[in-house]
């Protein structure tokens, strides 16, 4: 054998033998956290706003006082209603929302769709995290009226149950697309507008937000969803994934763990 031949034989390598691809420098938890952190920072409605309430600029100012004293005039009229709106602010209390998307998430983790239930988490988490730094920096007193109808603590922007609505609906909705088909997904997505809506209207007309509050809420959840939905599908395609469409939820090889008996 020649020089030739036995340096062939040095390098090359049996493919059994051969050492794997490295993994991705960046994990999962720390994609989705920076992808949530900088759609927060490029979400110019949100943004746009904000500083709109901050200068309270007198048209956003006379709207939102206008449908907050014409709702909640309409609220304290009428006891039935405000016994709705009151049982609805218990319903679609944020804790409702996140514990859904932890109980789907424990469910996935117990199926093997590990990656998603992370994503459906900390989704969730940066989500409320925001909103709640959102409100302190703020800093906006919640609306007064002679004669209300309910009363809330804390600040009034953005609105935690609007955000947490929009959030968790959407967590639930990019999880479980995959698996649903025709009809049940066009129901699932008049579900999910229904009950972000209804959140929505029931925080103004009990008085405890401004109709701004409630916008702010669903801007800052779809950045955040934006965010880390973006994350994933980078660290997906990193790992070898074809690429997903929206219509398809953020994890489509995930329909498989969830699919599956038992």
């Amino acid at each position: 054998m020649g020089y030739d031949g036995r340096v062939r034989n040095v390098l090359y390598r049996p493919p059994e033998k051969r050492r794997p691809a490295s993994e991705p420098k960046h994990g999962l938890l720390g994609r989705l956290t920076l992808g949530a952190l900088v759609a927060v920072l490029v979400a110019v409605p949100f943004t746009l706003l904000m500083l709109l309430v901050l200068s309270e600029w007198e048209p956003l100012d006379q709207l939102d006082r206008s449908v907050a004293d014409s709702l909640n005039s309409a609220a304290r009229g009428d006891g039935a209603l405000v016994n709705a709106l009151d049982v609805g602010a218990i319903v679609f209390e944020p804790m409702v929302f996140r514990a859904l998307v932890l109980g789907v998430a424990i469910w996935l983790w117990r199926r093997g769709a590990q990656r998603l239930a992370a994503w459906a988490v900390v989704t969730m988490a940066v989500g409320g995290i925001l909103g709640v730094v959102l409100k302190l920096l703020v800093n906006r007193a919640r609306p007064e009226f002679p004669e209300p109808v309910a009363h809330a603590s804390g600040y009034s922007f953005p609105s935690g149950h609007a955000l947490n609505s929009m959030l968790g609906v959407g967590v639930l909705l990019l999880v479980f697309l995959p698996v649903l088909r025709g009809g049940g997904r066009l129901l699932a997505y008049l579900a999910a507008a229904a009950v972000v809506l209804l959140t929505g209207f029931d925080r103004v007309a009990l008085g405890v937000h401004y109709v701004s509050d409630v916008v702010a809420g669903w801007v800052v959840a779809l950045a955040v969803l934006a965010g880390t939905a973006t994350a994933f599908e980078v660290w997906r395609r990193e790992q070898g994934q074809r690429p997903s469409e929206v219509s398809e939820g953020v994890d489509p090889e995930a329909a498989d763990e969830m699919s599956a008996p038992g």
